[in-house]
C-alpha cells in the first residue's frame, strides 16, 4: 500500500484508519476482516478488498474505482 501511496501521491489520497480505535466507523463500512482497503470516490466507497492480496490486485482495483 505504500508503494502505491508514492506511485499515485498526485492521483489518490491514502489514509489509514485505526479499527479498534474507530470502532464506529469501522462498523458503517462493514470492516470485518484486518487488512481491508476501501476505495473511495467522490466521499462514496466503490470498491473493497479484503485481506492480503498482491500489489497488482490493488493497483488493479484502485485504477478500476479511478475510470469510473
Amino acid at each position: 500500500v505504500e508503494e502505491l501511496a508514492a506511485e499515485y501521491e498526485s492521483k489518490a489520497k491514502f489514509v489509514k484508519l485505526n479499527v479498534y480505535f474507530n470502532p464506529q466507523t469501522s462498523a458503517k463500512y462493514g470492516v470485518r476482516s484486518i487488512p481491508t482497503l476501501l476505495v473511495f470516490k467522490g466521499g462514496a466507497p466503490v470498491g473493497q478488498v479484503v485481506g492480503a492480496v498482491p500489489k497488482s490486485v490493488l493497483q488493479a482495483r484502485l485504477e478500476d474505482a479511478m475510470s469510473v
